[in-house]
């Protein structure tokens, strides 16, 4: 597959794709014997793994040395190096997601009473010391 219709798959610019594959973020890709990029599934599963991990917020850096780690196959405990990657940054999108929760609660509780704060307030009916303290609602 050629790097534009790899980059359509993922829904990825070419430059993207050339830049993952410049700075180490994915292997080195083959070339067909004109010298363009010709992408193979493990080349595919590369690019889908890296655009994931960038989407959950995983930098660059992590991605090459992930990447780089791949590389080294004969040398010990790549393997281990390479899932510890994935376990810290597996717990860093679990902290993320948890943070997330709280703040789609406070939205939805603020929607739910939206309405009844406002027609509060615009009555004068919530005096400054009365104002609910969001931080301590739970």
């Amino acid at each position: 597959m050629n790097i534009k219709k790899a980059a359509e798959m993922f829904d990825l610019s070419v430059d993207t794709l050339r830049y993952y594959e410049r700075v180490g973020v994915i292997p080195p890709v083959n070339r067909n014997e004109s010298g363009y990029r010709d992408y193979q599934t493990n080349d595919l599963n590369w690019i889908y793994l890296a655009k994931n991990l960038r989407n959950a917020g995983l930098s660059v850096e992590s991605l090459i040395e992930f990447a780089h780690l791949a590389q080294l196959r004969e040398t010990q405990n790549v393997e281990e190096a390479q899932k510890q990657i994935l376990h810290d940054q597996l717990a860093e999108l679990d902290e993320k997601l948890a943070q997330m929760r709280q703040v789609r609660e406070l939205l939805v509780y603020k929607i739910e009473t939206y309405d009844e704060h406002v027609g509060k307030f615009q009555a004068g009916t919530i005096p400054p010391a009365k104002v609910e303290k969001l931080w301590e609602r739970n």
